[in-house]
């Protein structure tokens, strides 16, 4: 096995499914055996997830609310997704835990740092939630931030494209994918892989990112064991 730590992130809309809001329970079960899968393989896996699919703050503030207040509201919505992400897994008997960068004992436990370490030796799959606890932060960055405190291999962006590409593939048929880049080329080309705070979190702690679709069956053992799907970023 080439990744034997790994954060994962997902994208809150990926739990939609076919859907136009919410969570999508075929999806989120396909996801889940997916993590599953990799987890019995003997991968230790760590999980972000965004909020999009609920409530996004950006497009609150443009909708005239305080960008503050929407964060925080997009912050509670990574958690109701985490905590679907969580009871599926434990649906397939998965041991995981939840870790929160906001307080909310009844339902998730504070993110600590050395603790979500020692879950990860124990072989749970812990998931981080609540973002980095501060507005302003994407989801990106709190995988990237929780990926470096946890010391994993590689950040595996799960999207629903197979890569990163010249253009947008969905919108320009001519658009070109990348098998291999490195951040240099990914500043200099103007390529949007994820937020500018988290990629150059990503560079300046030589750690790689691996864009591929997680909504094709396989695609994340085979990337943990080796196989070159998607598109790596690295120094």
């Amino acid at each position: 096995m080439k990744y034997k730590r790994i954060l994962l992130k997902l994208s809150g809309e990926a739990l939609m499914g076919s859907k136009n809001f919410g969570i999508d329970q075929d999806r989120l079960m396909e996801y889940a055996r997916e993590i599953k899968a990799v987890h019995e393989a003997g991968c230790q896996v760590a999980i972000v997830i965004g909020g999009g699919n609920i409530f996004r703050g950006m497009q609150a503030e443009k909708g005239g609310m305080d960008r503050v207040h929407g964060d925080y509201m997009g912050m509670l919505a990574t958690v109701i997704n985490s905590m679907a992400i969580q009871a599926a897994l434990e649906g397939l008997g998965v041991q995981t835990r939840l870790q929160s960068a906001i307080k909310m004992e009844q339902i998730c436990e504070p993110f600590i740092r050395r603790k979500a370490v020692r879950k990860k030796k124990k072989n749970r799959v812990v998931i981080f939630g609540a973002g980095t606890g501060n507005p302003y932060f994407t989801t990106d960055t709190a995988a990237t931030l929780r990926a470096i405190e946890i010391e994993a291999n590689v950040i595996l962006k799960g999207t629903r494209v197979d890569g990163i590409y010249t253009a947008d593939p969905e919108k320009d048929n001519n658009a070109v994918k990348y098998e291999h880049i490195k951040f240099e080329e990914v500043y200099e080309k103007g390529l949007e892989v994820m937020d500018m705070t988290a990629f150059t979190l990503c560079k300046e702690n030589n750690l790689p990112i691996i864009v591929f679709d997680m909504n094709r069956k396989g695609n994340l053992v085979k990337l943990v064991q080796g196989d070159k799907i998607g598109t790596l970023v690295e120094v």
